[in-house]
């Protein structure tokens, strides 16, 4: 398991009876995580003081009750500071647990010597671009939604990289990538970090279990002739990392040596001692 226990201003503080107990800088949320099959005894009083809670609904979707919670605030991790903006459907705007891939692909990055153009596809709001402008590549940006998008130039506006070069692009990660192959574009690096579900920003239909295979083998035309990183991040409990690790290896080592690692990525948890499973990925290194 790769486990992101380098974080300062975020704790993973318990879990129980499905949900999280977390520190994120001075606040404490709780929130449901389906992995969390497990009844244990809430002893931590934070549970019973959270600044937050969020609350499923029984019609779907839920809400957040808030105390003396802010709309937002950021938190740091590292060099990089991030916004944290409690939203619908229990996000914080930050997957806590990516941490360790940004580090990953950072020090590849910077151990390159070389100008890196990275593509981050399924880009949420930027912790992963950030990251890798700020090891010193330029990236492409690319989700469909909005507002993600404008939050994303947020945190980079954070971290001092208004005037870096990064594209901002709203769109369907398929046809953008569909377009880059029409214009001959290609890139060193490429992220994903695709939804379990979703939708395009005219209807389009993205399910993992029966789009992923033939998206890792649309973009493995996008690469260069010198590719440095590829990672791939699920979320979906039916698809495990082994699996990604097929898929990367079948369509992009085709005709090129490439080495391959699979795991699940984990938080600690201070009150146990254990390790919480937060999805997994699949991280490849061009030889």
């Amino acid at each position: 398991m790769w486990i992101s226990d380098k974080w300062k201003d975020y704790e993973l503080t318990d879990t129980s009876s499905g949900d999280r107990l977390e520190k994120w800088g001075k606040y404490t949320l709780v929130r449901p995580d389906p992995q969390v099959i497990w009844n244990s005894d809430k002893k931590n009083p934070l549970w019973h003081r959270a600044d937050a809670v969020y609350t499923r609904s029984k019609s779907g979707g839920g809400a957040w009750s808030r105390n003396n919670l802010p709309t937002e605030w950021t938190v740091r991790y590292e060099d990089l500071t991030l916004r944290v903006k409690p939203m619908g459907f229990k996000h914080t705007g930050i997957f806590p647990e990516q941490a360790t891939n940004w580090d990953w692909f950072s020090d590849l990055i910077k151990k390159s010597g070389r100008e890196i153009r990275v593509l981050n596809l399924f880009a949420y709001t930027g912790a992963a671009t950030v990251a890798a402008a700020k090891a010193g590549a330029s990236v492409c940006h690319v989700d469909a939604a909005k507002g993600m998008v404008e939050a994303a130039k947020e945190n980079a506006k954070l971290n001092n990289l208004s005037d870096a070069p990064i594209r901002y692009i709203v769109d369907d990660c398929k046809k953008f990538v569909e377009r880059e192959i029409r214009r001959g574009k290609k890139y060193d690096g490429i992220i994903m970090d695709p939804p379990s579900y979703g939708r395009g920003p005219t209807g389009e239909v993205w399910k993992i279990e029966e789009c992923i295979d033939d998206f890792v083998q649309l973009v493995s035309n996008l690469f260069s002739d010198e590719p440095l990183f590829f990672l791939l991040n699920s979320y979906t409990t039916g698809l495990s990392a082994s699996t990604m690790k097929y898929i990367a290896q079948l369509h992009l080592g085709k005709n090129r040596s490439i080495r391959c690692e699979a795991d699940e990525l984990g938080l600690y948890v201070k009150d146990s001692g254990l390790s919480l499973p937060c999805g997994s990925s699949v991280r490849c290194v061009f030889d």
